[in-house]
């Protein structure tokens, strides 16, 4: 059983994956004519070139080879003269590690590899949800797939896909964007030798800053994706259900899970970087049989999946018990923190629900590191963790 299912959840992330990639590709064969500038008139043409020659003269000095691609190369992107974005570019810029362009970027790869991953396994939350909720109905996995299919037909696996979806896609952006924004600001605050002495300091730090505002941006979203997923009829997804939900909690009750959520979040995305940024140090140093330089692009992805797997095994058993506590704060009406360890008890609140977590969490954390330094690549920037990427002057 437990194969099939890792099965299926590779195969719904490889058809998100593909999905992406076809869609850029499709959009890339679109004949020139809908969108070159030959449309503009003589002045526009003109203030395009004063604007171009203008840009080219403010250009930063770029870090990388001219083997590298890039973003604005594999998307052709530029700018018209009225800010908007044209294809393809008239100059193509590269992405200067630590710009704004390249925390950007990041952010848009914590988008997809969010977004698609926890979309993806919207099935595996909604049972391990109600198996939190409700024990002694949801008895075991199994159970929990088979009464949720007898209730809701296949329909029922993925209540709550659209809050999912919107929620762990801004969880992602500000995860991953914020998390190399951090990472640096903190590093350049100790400076070079201490970052190196106390990197995994650094990389607990950063991750922590940014999961704390990532975390403000998901929380209405999770507390609605919880609410469908286990009130049965309560709502049908995102756009009933969060005007039900301010309707009966108000604004202000799309945030009350947001400390149990920070409980959780934290300390799951500290191990989640501190974590995977170790453990590409070790298998580089002690499994894989050559430096990272001199690995392709392909088994770099291969090291940072395995990484990403063996940081979210640790990371589920982390935040498993915040996780029982929000999924119970969300579904129960007047419940609070005191209450809901009264009711389950010290030990149900961190073993409830934790083997369907760990192969979650765990197939999740893979997914996300190997599509974000995936995106990473095909922008044009270095795999994330073990050889420090050159130094901006």
């Amino acid at each position: 059983m437990w194969a099939r299912l890792l099965v299926g959840l590779l195969r719904l992330a490889h058809l998100g994956i593909s999905f992406v990639v076809s869609a850029v590709m499709a959009f890339r064969m679109l004949p020139d004519s809908l969108y070159s500038l030959d449309k503009f008139s003589p002045a526009v043409l003109s203030a395009a070139s004063v604007s171009s020659s203008r840009s080219e003269r403010n250009a930063v000095p770029t870090v990388f080879s001219a083997s590298e691609s890039t973003l604005a190369q594999k998307f052709k992107l530029g700018t018209s003269p009225f800010g908007m974005p044209l294809i393809p570019a008239a100059s193509e810029k590269k992405i200067q590690l630590y710009s704004m362009d390249y925390y950007l970027t990041c952010a848009l790869g914590g988008v997809l590899s969010c977004g698609l991953t926890h979309t993806a396994v919207t099935p595996l939350d909604v049972v391990k949800c109600n198996m939190q909720i409700d024990p002694t109905k949801y008895k075991s996995i199994g159970s929990g797939f088979s009464i949720t299919m007898k209730e809701g037909g296949m329909g029922g696996l993925v209540r709550g896909w659209l809050p999912t979806l919107f929620g762990y896609s801004v969880q992602g952006a500000g995860k991953f964007g914020l998390y190399e924004y951090f990472k640096k600001t903190y590093a350049d605050a100790v400076g070079p030798e201490n970052a190196k002495k106390y990197q995994t300091l650094v990389f607990l730090a950063g991750s922590a800053s940014a999961e704390f505002f990532a975390d403000i941006g998901l929380c209405p979203f999770e507390a609605v994706k919880v609410k469908v997923q286990t009130v049965p009829g309560w709502a049908n997804g995102l756009t009933d259900g969060l005007p039900k939900f301010i309707q009966q909690e108000g604004v202000a009750g799309l945030w009350k899970g947001i400390t149990p959520l920070w409980g959780r979040q934290i300390p799951y995305t500290m191990m989640k970087f501190a974590c995977f940024e170790n453990t590409v140090v070790a298998l580089y140093k002690y499994v894989v049989p050559k430096p990272k330089a001199e690995c392709s692009k392909t088994e770099q992805l291969g090291v940072s999946f395995a990484a990403g797997y063996i940081a979210g095994v640790f990371c589920a058993v982390v935040s498993h018990p915040a996780d029982n506590l929000v999924s119970k704060l969300n579904s129960t009406k007047g419940a609070s923190i005191g209450s809901i360890v009264n009711e389950m008890g010290w030990v149900a609140l961190f073993t409830r629900g934790l083997p369907l977590r760990i192969v979650m969490v765990g197939t999740l954390t893979g997914l996300q590191w190997g599509i974000y330094d995936a995106f990473k690549v095909y922008a044009g920037l270095p795999t994330t963790g073990s050889a420090p990427p050159p130094e901006t002057k």
